[in-house]
């Protein structure tokens, strides 16, 4: 056992997962995880749909047990946070005043859901899912025949609706975009989007800005643009995340809407490293900075940067890819597209079974897979490899993509 000392400002999925991964390269070191939450390490995509509805059981969410924390001499520290980051002495500061002297610090303190700024809204007892505590509040309200509406159509208001509408629920989505994914999606994927949930009974309002938010009696009342005013037992919003860089912030880390790191996870201090949610990382395949909020972004870069904090030398690059599953429909994205100038289905959209490919000049640089992780897996490789490909090929379904990518 060494006497060096990694401290990890963070204790969600980032956190859980490169403290597990110092220890399987062989770090014998001390390591120290301190985290905000009062829960061990878990992940979230359950939170808003299985744990949610409750078909899933809690304890799966979580990524260990402490037993085992316990057992590989990780020193996990919950329910407090890093109120500074002492860089001259090396120290953090916990909000208990307790301080704690590191080699090497991982900041892997994520991102929190971001809030409404409306007239009303800070009092109006509105539910951002954003963690475990979150999910059983929201849980609680979702009772047949009671009306939620959720406002922004992204994936987290997407997700919820489709759980909060097949347990009885009465749902209303708001979103100031003309569709749903707008930001994100085609509009052809938000179409199918749309269509599976009006099917299933969810009800949109687009073009539909919230302003105002007030109550009446135990209800929220929600006041739109146009002057109408719609009641709801409980007001949901998925309006996005923010990361939370303000620690790295008041160090003086370089932040950019995120730390910023390379693609080894070094910030502009050679002894502080972030990975997850938190960082606007480069990624080689893109090459350029982007920041990421998904399971596999939280899971694999803090692998790779915990392993190059012990002596590693291989960057993190990877095609960004995550998932979100509505209903019976498993809707899978890839790449990172900033733009595409065409875009290519290898069948229909309508159908069961789908993927559409995003070009730009030829060479894909994004996908989104309908109940198609199969062809999910060669879009990813073809995204990797950054060359053209024949659009005609890649839509004829007798083809085999797989060819595509030797």
């Amino acid at each position: 056992m060494s006497d060096d000392s990694i401290i990890i400002v963070g204790a969600g999925q980032a956190g859980g997962c490169a403290a597990a991964a110092l220890r399987d390269a062989g770090y014998t070191g001390r390591i120290t995880l301190i985290g905000k939450e009062v829960h061990l390490p878990y992940e979230r995509p359950p939170l808003s749909k299985g744990v949610l509805s409750g078909d899933v059981a809690l304890d799966t969410v979580f990524l260990r047990t402490r037993d085992w924390y316990d057992n590989t001499r990780i020193d996990v520290r919950l329910g407090t946070g890093v109120v500074e980051i002492d860089r001259d002495d090396k120290r953090v500061v916990a909000e208990d005043g307790r301080s704690f002297r590191y080699d090497k610090l991982l900041i892997t303190t994520g991102s929190r859901a971001r809030r409404l700024a409306l007239p009303g809204s800070a009092d109006s007892d509105i539910i951002y899912l954003r963690g475990i505590d979150d999910t059983f509040s929201l849980r609680n309200r979702l009772k047949r025949g009671k009306k939620l509406a959720i406002i922004g159509a992204g994936f987290i208001g997407l997700e919820i609706a489709a759980t909060a509408v097949t347990v009885g629920c009465d749902v209303e989505v708001f979103e100031v975009a003309s569709g749903p994914l707008g930001r994100v999606m085609p509009d052809a994927i938000g179409n199918v989007v749309l269509s599976k949930h009006a099917d299933r009974g969810v009800r949109f309002r687009f073009r539909a800005a919230v302003v105002a938010v007030d109550r009446k009696d135990a209800r929220v009342v929600l006041r739109l643009a146009d002057g109408e005013t719609v009641e709801a037992d409980t007001v949901i919003a998925g309006i996005g995340a923010v990361p939370n860089d303000e620690l790295a912030s008041r160090a003086g880390l370089t932040v950019s809407n995120g730390i910023v790191v390379d693609e080894f996870g070094r910030t502009s201090d050679p002894a502080i490293f972030a990975a997850g949610d938190v960082t606007r990382h480069y990624n080689p395949l893109l090459k350029r900075q982007i920041r990421l909020e998904a399971w596999q972004n939280a899971q694999n870069q803090a692998i790779a940067v915990a392993n190059v904090m012990v002596g590693g030398t291989a960057p993190f690059a990877e095609v960004p890819w995550l998932w979100s599953d509505q209903f019976d429909m498993n809707l899978q994205v890839a790449g990172h597209p900033i733009e595409w100038d065409e875009l290519v289905w290898r069948g229909e959209p309508e159908e069961k079974q789908s993927i559409a490919f995003q070009l730009l000049g030829g060479v894909p640089v994004g996908a989104i897979a309908i109940n198609n992780a199969r062809d999910m897996r060669f879009a990813r490789q073809l995204i990797a490899k950054g060359q053209g490909v024949n659009a005609a090929l890649l839509a004829d379904r007798t083809y085999k993509i797989q060819e595509l990518c030797k």
